[in-house]
């Protein structure tokens, strides 16, 4: 009986992984509002993540930072 307990664990655990990794991946999505407005703010308070996302309802500072390190990289 543990070992049927302990599997469904495991199953369970993997789909939160997986709903996880999901809901991150579309918490990158900005629409083109919220994308102006983070340009706008870096421009006027440079990397203070948390006052941006004061801003944006329903983001928080590591979803800011995350989405302009993802689209602003100097990679050369």
């Amino acid at each position: 009986m543990a070992d049927s307990e302990h599997s469904s664990s495991d199953d369970s655990f993997s789909d939160s992984q997986a709903t996880e990794k999901s809901r991150q991946e579309s918490e990158l999505q900005f629409s083109e509002d919220e994308e102006a407005l983070i340009i706008r703010m870096y421009n006027l308070v440079g990397e203070r993540w948390a006052l941006i996302a004061g801003r944006i309802p329903g983001r928080t500072a590591e979803e800011i930072e995350k989405y302009w390190s993802s689209t602003n990289s100097t990679s050369q």
